[in-house]
């Protein structure tokens, strides 16, 4: 199934001063990893939050989301709870509206979201950071079929899908190659906005 994104309402002007950092990157690349990390590394400042995602699906050891049934999505959607959504692979996405409050109040919002939504959240936020993680294609073979969740649906599918490019625009980009600690820690350096150049691979 192909992925479509939407806001969930628009607002008058891009929302800040804090920053929206996205995290984006193909299945298996370990994102939640890293994400899990940094969050451990960030637990004492009050100045990042960590959103959990809203989706139809069951909360596991790889994805601490709130699950919700599709009817229950498409409720809290139409009712205007969600700051963006998005469908992928037969599952719905989405972060909640909170996260607008959290970012007028000049915090650091961090989420892991589709590619398909960085145009329209770049646009909605003043300050959005993307930040790409990846790994060699044999890499993110053997994790998936490792991970083997049934709801990931076919990995062939998964790990040949392509999106354009220039949705994402990544600021930066991690080469998730090496220990998960190493790169949790540069996912951190991001998130903090320290020691890190636009538009170059973080090293």
């Amino acid at each position: 199934m192909s992925e479509t994104s939407a806001m969930a309402g628009d607002e008058a002007g891009a929302i800040g001063p804090g920053r929206l950092v996205l995290v984006v990157g193909p299945s298996g690349a370990g994102k939640d990893t890293l994400l899990r990390l940094a969050q451990a590394a960030c637990s004492d400042d009050p100045g990042i939050v960590f959103p959990r995602r809203i989706v139809t699906r069951a909360s596991s050891a790889d994805e601490d989301n709130v699950a919700v049934s599709q009817d229950e999505f498409c409720r809290a959607r139409d009712h205007g709870d969600f700051a963006v959504h998005w469908e992928a692979h037969g599952h719905f996405y989405a972060l909640p509206r909170d996260i607008d409050d959290e970012i007028r109040a000049g915090r650091a919002v961090v989420a892991n979201v589709s590619r398909t939504v960085i145009a329209a959240l770049r646009r909605a936020y003043a300050h959005v950071v993307v930040v790409a993680i990846t790994a060699l294609p044999e890499v993110l073979a053997q994790r998936l079929a490792a991970r083997a969740r049934q709801s990931d649906g076919n990995i062939a599918e998964r790990l040949t899908r392509s999106v354009d490019d220039r949705s994402a625009q990544a600021d930066v980009t991690i080469l998730n190659a090496g220990s998960a600690d190493y790169h949790g820690r540069q996912l951190v350096r991001v998130i903090k906005g320290e020691g890190w150049q636009e538009g170059r691979p973080a090293q």
